[in-house]
């Protein structure tokens, strides 16, 4: 969930007084690997389990319901993207749609907490694989004490600096790519030699809720697969052409990931039921472990550790920044804008992100509460940048841009803020994680409103990409 591309906000920082252009690097082909390594990682991997406990055999409807509310709210962000090439998200859009400084801030806090319970998620993921991979039979203390480790090493590498790399991304894609195709492979190849039961894939879980709601409330879960697409729009000042090719490429990517989700959810739940395949948190392992028991699984976990760990990075790194970004512009403690005179990277909002983490890791805990909280986040900012396109329709801009049909934006609003509500059977502690962390927030803008005035200093927007004269940050 990387908020914008690190590199170009070091970029777009190396003048005190202007704002220079960002370089255009990125084709058509660079940014398709850049959306499906975005969209892969932590939900498909920790996440298909619990989709199966919730609906049983028929694990890949709610991915599929997902895909489609993800699509149609990508539609939203193409036209906003194209319209405004802009690497500053849904802050930008919201700030250009109401104009209202209050509500641009919680956006971009959102986005903010987002990135750290997703990273949460796959910090918990990536010592449950760990644990399970190697042998080593960590108890839920273990697990948890391997996660910290993690996001400690997660927080050193970023003080270090570390900005995004299209060639890395390129690597890092392929790797966990490759794990997700093992799975498809390993359950075609046991389909075609007459292992497990395919016919689970149309069977739903036995219970008195029906059909229609348990499919909707792991859909709260699969959403959590799905994001990732939107922050592709940060990557816009550096495409070579965003308003041509960011439709075909966005929508391209989408189903990619869609196709790729849905056949390694029917191989999943040939090879493994559903209520095994619910139970712990390494749910392709047992895949692996069922279907080609003569691979080396520690192989199969080191990919799994390698995809979870990229999320992390990422999402950290946004997140940091994003809080920089705010404190700078006045809106968050000038604090949390201090930065390192010798790494040259935000310290106390790195220190400030991850103790966050911390809290979520150590508290929380559970890979459910955490990833579906990162979508309750997204669906929420989803819902407010699926309002801002009907609200952005009469301001004119000077070039052609993408217009997607104005039903859709109405559809997206509607099914995103359907699914971020309580009447899905959305665990409540995922509401509560929602609101301490917002509420952290607006503790923080108070303190920060009440510090400036009788300053006189007056807070400006927290949109990323339009801060200016603060120094490089790497």
């Amino acid at each position: 969930m990387a908020e914008m591309s690190l590199d170009a906000k070091a970029g777009a920082q190396a003048k005190p007084d202007a704002e220079p252009s960002l370089n255009r690097v990125m084709g058509p082909w660079l940014l398709l690997l850049f959306i499906v390594g975005d969209i892969l990682g932590t939900g498909i991997y920790a996440l298909t389990g619990q989709v199966a406990k919730q609906v049983g055999g028929v694990v890949w409807l709610p991915f599929l319901v997902a895909f489609v509310v993800a699509v149609i709210t990508a539609f939203s962000y193409l036209e906003l993207v194209t319209k405004y090439p802009k690497a500053a998200g849904a802050a930008l859009y919201t700030h250009k749609a109401f104009g209202i400084h209050f509500v641009t801030f919680i956006v971009a806090f959102a986005v903010m907490c987002s990135g750290i319970t997703s990273a949460s998620t796959a910090s918990r993921a990536f010592s449950a694989n760990m644990s399970s991979a190697f042998g080593f039979g960590f108890g839920p203390f273990g697990i948890t004490m391997i996660g910290l480790a993690f996001m400690a090493v997660v927080a050193i590498v970023n003080f270090r600096g570390v900005g995004e790399s299209v060639k890395a991304n390129v690597v890092l894609t392929l790797v966990e790519l490759t794990g997700l195709l093992i799975i498809i492979f390993i359950g075609l190849w046991a389909i075609g030699a007459g292992q497990g039961d395919v016919s689970r894939v149309t069977q739903f879980k036995a219970g008195d809720a029906g059909m229609f709601w348990p499919v909707i409330a792991a859909t709260t879960l699969a959403f959590f697969a799905m994001v990732g697409f939107e922050d592709s729009v940060n990557m816009a000042e550096e495409c070579t052409n965003p308003t041509k090719h960011f439709p075909i490429v966005l929508l391209t990517g989408l189903l990619i990931t869609g196709v790729i989700y849905v056949l390694v959810s029917i191989s999943a739940i040939t090879l493994v039921a559903p209520e095994q395949l619910g139970e712990g948190e390494t749910p392709l392992l047992k895949v692996v472990q069922a279907g080609a028991p003569n691979f080396p699984i520690w192989i199969f976990g080191f990919i799994t550790m390698f995809a979870v760990a990229n999320s992390a990075l990422i999402n950290m790194l946004m997140a940091s920044r994003l809080v920089y970004g705010m404190s700078r512009e006045h809106v968050l403690p000038p604090a949390l804008g201090k930065v390192h005179a010798g790494r040259r990277t935000p310290y106390i909002a790195i220190g400030f992100t991850t103790l966050l983490a911390f809290a979520l890791i150590t508290f929380v805990g559970e890979v459910p509460a955490l990833g579906g909280t990162t979508a309750l986040l997204l669906l929420c900012v989803f819902t407010v940048v699926n309002v801002a396109v009907l609200m952005l329709r009469k301001d004119s801009v000077d070039h052609q841009h993408f217009r997607t049909p104005t039903f859709l934006p109405i559809l997206g609003a509607i099914s995103c803020a359907f699914l971020a509500g309580p009447w899905t059977g959305r665990d409540p502690v995922q509401y509560r994680i929602a609101g301490v962390l917002i509420g952290i927030g607006v503790v923080l803008w108070i303190v920060t409103v009440l510090v400036n005035k009788p300053a006189g200093v007056k807070p400006t927007d927290p949109v990323m990409n339009e801060m200016g004269g603060h120094g490089p940050v790497n």
